[in-house]
């Protein structure tokens, strides 16, 4: 087949078991959860529901492999993902299947992100080549200084199922080519991914129990690995609240931590943008992907002296999108029921407070869309800064709107949040474009575009609430994955 094919023409396994040591192996306790398509409600697969033995086996597999791997020159690793690379690249049709089936996403979506995914680990590869240290001065005579790069161990990495295989790619690709090997929790909505990832990585060279997958429910397998005593790294991509219990576990034993976590971005349109433009950027940041983006332009703060346009035009244009799986539809459905039913009671909460909802609110029911978890694109006004909806991320293709007189309101209410990850403005002045990027309480700071997207080479991370001061991907990364040891020699002239 040389095409992607749908989520409603995908087949899938019957069962995804656990890949450990470079073998498929069901949950020790012999116990499946359900995996169904967000597209139609069907039961796609039964996965391993592992619990602490199956991590337990995971890390076991990570440690047998980490000294020879470890030992691995970085250039040597680089070559040997690079060939993982070569390996999804071949496989990105059937990669991106996965990912279409898994999420509900259209074709060209999932293959969109699969071949990000794939650039992202050729950038990475490159790294072996670096894996920079420093060389730095020193006041005492006849002394060098310089650092390296040496890997930390076992990393446990966890990710979401919003983006499942750029997930993965943003923390195993960095991860082992620092020299650790990992126990990945797939994403309890896409474990298909995360399996189809490690299984076409070692058909490509990379060598058993360097990459271990297990499945499971978060509050079980993921707990396990956070509180695993020989996991030395823990990084992690979800929710706050989740966030903040991963760092009390491994913070007890002193294991390190990244944590990307939850966003409520700011998208800030002035009274001298180009308003198409704005419009276009807003439409993409709020609710691509249904909207289930940790970087979604989820708050659309507006000059009054252009409001009531901008916001005829965004309901003009929320009203046209298409949603389904094809590649003619915008954006897909949520993730799970439970997803659309966080996002609807939001959404009814917020109504009983005033808000009003200028168009979608509430779940798609007619022929295409009945057995799915689709909801519209939605747009809100009326709503005060610190409603319940301005403060918690829905992670669903909702907009709120908000009327503000000038530069400096703008500002003070895009910083009013306890989040800071991702945040645009929509301007024609350089200068407040300038102070608009100094300003804003975010890890990333976009002028004329979308609050969402990150290159391979680029840090994405945030502030307060977002995270913990850790980035990904971009060179940046090296530091969650790898000790820093500062190496010194001292020469004796007599001896020349």
């Amino acid at each position: 087949m040389d095409r992607v094919v749908t989520p409603a023409e995908a087949t899938h396994a019957a069962r995804i078991q656990n890949r450990i040591a470079g073998r498929s192996v069901p949950a020790v306790g012999g116990a499946w959860f359900e995996k169904r398509s967000p597209h139609d409600g069907r039961l796609l697969a039964s996965c391993a529901r592992s619990g602490a033995a199956d991590v337990d086996a995971g890390v076991s597999a990570a440690a047998a492999a980490l000294g020879e791997w470890a030992a691995t020159p970085p250039v040597k690793r680089g070559e040997i993902l690079r060939s993982v690379c070569a390996g999804l690249r071949e496989r990105r049709l059937a990669l991106a299947a996965m990912v279409a089936q898994e999420t509900g996403k259209s074709p060209s979506a999932a293959l969109g992100e699969t071949d990000g995914s794939i650039l992202l680990g050729e950038f990475f590869a490159g790294e072996g080549q670096r894996l920079f240290g420093r060389t730095m001065t020193s006041a005492v005579p006849h002394r060098l200084n310089y650092t390296v790069r040496q890997p930390i161990g076992i990393a446990g990495l966890i990710v979401p199922a919003n983006t499942p295989i750029a997930n993965v790619a943003w923390k195993m690709f960095p991860a082992l080519i620092c020299g650790n090997t990992a126990v990945l929790k797939s994403a309890e909505d896409a474990p298909g991914t995360a399996a189809l990832v490690a299984e076409i990585a070692e058909a490509a060279g990379l060598p058993p129990g360097v990459l271990n997958v297990v499945h499971g429910i978060g509050a079980e397998a993921g707990s396990a690995l956070v509180a695993h005593p020989e996991v030395g790294v823990v990084s992690f991509t979800g929710s706050t609240a989740v966030g903040r219990q991963i760092a009390r576990d491994a913070g007890t034993r002193l294991a390190r931590v990244s944590l990307e976590l939850g966003g409520k971005n700011p998208f800030v349109v002035c009274d001298d943008a180009d308003l198409e433009r704005a419009v276009h950027w807003a439409a993409l940041s709020a609710f691509s992907n249904a909207g289930q983006r940790c970087a979604a332009g989820s708050r659309v703060i507006v000059f009054d002296a252009v409001y009531d346009r901008f916001r005829d035009m965004l309901v003009e244009r929320a009203n046209a999108s298409r949603v389904g799986d094809r590649d003619t539809d915008d954006f897909g459905p949520l993730i799970n029921e439970r997803q659309l039913e966080k996002v609807s009671t939001a959404l009814a909460r917020a109504v009983g407070d005033g808000a009003r909802v200028l168009c979608g609110g509430s779940r798609l029911t007619g022929p295409s869309h009945r057995d799915g978890c689709y909801f519209p694109a939605t747009v809100v006004e009326g709503v005060s800064a610190d409603a319940e909806i301005s403060c918690e991320e829905l992670f669903g293709p909702v907009a709120v709107l908000y009327r503000v007189a000038d530069f400096d309101a703008a500002i003070a209410l895009a910083n009013h949040s306890r989040y800071g990850l991702t945040a645009c403005i929509h301007t024609r002045n350089v200068h407040r474009a300038m102070e608009f990027t100094q300003r804003v309480a975010a890890g990333v700071a976009v002028v004329n575009a979308g609050t969402y997207g990150s290159e391979p080479h680029m840090p994405f991370g945030g502030m307060k609430d977002s995270g913990n001061g850790t980035r990904e991907p971009g060179t940046e990364a090296l530091d969650v994955y790898s000790h820093l040891k500062n190496v010194v020699f001292l020469s004796d002239p007599e001896s020349l």
